[in-house]
């Protein structure tokens, strides 16, 4: 098996977990084969003092289909 690795970034302005699910919704739409995904950086858009928007760089490996 020989697997390829992708980052998608997702933003949810709910919480880390619905950015990270977001970034894997978005991938399955054009990637197949989808085995395991990794949260690799978290990150906040801030307004002042209030959190705007969650940010998940979410590392996704897929199957390279022979």
């Amino acid at each position: 098996m020989v697997q390829k690795v992708i980052d998608v970034v997702g933003v949810s302005p709910v919480s880390f977990a619905k950015a990270a699910q977001n970034a894997v919704s978005e991938a399955a739409k054009t990637v197949r084969e989808m085995r395991w995904a990794r949260v690799g950086e978290m990150e906040l858009e801030l307004d002042g003092s209030k959190v705007k928007s969650y940010r998940a760089t979410v590392r996704i490996y897929f199957n390279i289909e022979r």
